[in-house]
């Protein structure tokens, strides 16, 4: 493994089909390997926005507060939440679960409700159709509770081996946050930041911001900087800050390095993704590897081609992005190929 052939990858993704521009930095848990490589309009030190990898962001801050005693991750979300909050938030074929989803239920995806995002609203809109096409909505979190109560849940929660992946469970975390810590949740993760040296992350607050990559949906640019600005927990990251944080997460800092396996309780969300407690699966079967093993990668991932793993057989780690709505699957196609070499 070199920068050369690292370099060679990066660049024949880039100019395939959607792929204006690859970032991706590889490093072993020894440094024996540190290389990073860019090409098309993303470079070495490129702000791009990380999408579901704020999640496990969120999943940090409810980690370190339970590891300083300040919460229970089986603690009840109604605990830290008002009633209007809490309220028929999670209603299904007439039983009220509301008052039983806990803190565990939305870092692991078995809260069971409705999603915000790619679940069909009360008005026949889908959120993330309108965000691909350009349209921008606003959804801070009190949006995100006041529509999800007119959506039908997915399942009670907690129910045995069932998990959805959706964007509500960690937008919720927030409140969590924001009643534990007395700050806003922004401030928290921005802290956060300054605290590990990420310089170049931090959460978007302000839809003016042009300090990042825009991100692109097939052959266009769209904007998006409301729909980002107003969640008050997407981030803009670059490849290098995100490695302080992969190797701080995977070394004990929010949770404890020992205990580290305990949150890996894997749920099937979809293929080829499980979901444990606040982290993320990716991995392939044989029969489409051309039966060659491929070791899972655990942390996260977002829609935009943004990863975040770390993969424990090799001891090694992936950060970067292809900035891509519409094609995420080729930064995929680069780590595998490394994988296959080390």
């Amino acid at each position: 493994m070199d920068k050369q052939y690292l370099d060679r990858l990066v660049s024949k993704t880039v100019g395939k089909k959607y792929i204006a521009g690859a970032v991706l930095y590889i490093s072993s848990g020894d440094s024996r390997i540190d290389l990073i490589s860019s090409a098309g309009n993303l470079q070495d030190h490129s702000k791009y926005y990380l999408a579901s990898i704020n999640k496990i962001f969120m999943s940090s801050l409810i980690l370190r507060l339970a590891t300083e005693g300040k919460l229970g991750l089986d603690d009840k979300f109604a605990d830290f939440v008002s009633d209007d909050v809490v309220s028929n938030l999670h209603v299904l074929d007439h039983k009220d679960y509301s008052r039983e989803i806990t803190l565990k239920h939305l870092i692991s995806q078995t809260s069971g409700l409705p999603d915000y995002i790619e679940d069909k609203q009360e008005n026949g809109h889908i959120a993330i159709k309108d965000l691909e096409a350009g349209l921008d909505p606003v959804w801070p979190v009190e949006k995100v509770v006041e529509e999800v109560k007119k959506i039908k849940p997915h399942f009670p929660p907690g129910t045995r081996g069932k998990a959805k992946y959706i964007d509500t469970n960690h937008q919720l975390l927030e409140l969590v946050v924001e009643k534990v810590t007395g700050q806003p949740n922004y401030h928290v993760l921005n802290s956060l930041f300054h605290e590990l040296g990420m310089h170049d992350t931090c959460v978007v607050i302000d839809a003016n911001d042009k300090s990042y990559v825009p991100v692109r949906y097939k052959e266009k640019e769209i904007s998006i900087s409301n729909f980002i600005s107003s969640t008050k927990n997407d981030i803009v990251s670059t490849a290098r800050d995100q490695m302080i944080f992969l190797k701080a997460f995977f070394g004990g800092y929010f949770w404890p390095k020992e205990k580290l396996k305990e949150l890996e309780k894997w749920n099937r969300v979809f293929f080829p993704f499980e979901y444990g407690i606040g982290i993320q699966k990716f991995s392939l079967p044989v029969i489409l590897t051309m039966f060659r093993k491929v070791p899972p990668m655990i942390g996260h991932a977002g829609s935009v081609g943004s990863v975040a793993f770390y993969v424990p057989e090799k001891d090694v780690y992936f950060t970067g992005t292809v900035n891509q709505q519409a094609k995420p699957g080729a930064i995929y196609q680069i780590i595998l190929k490394i994988l296959n070499r080390l």
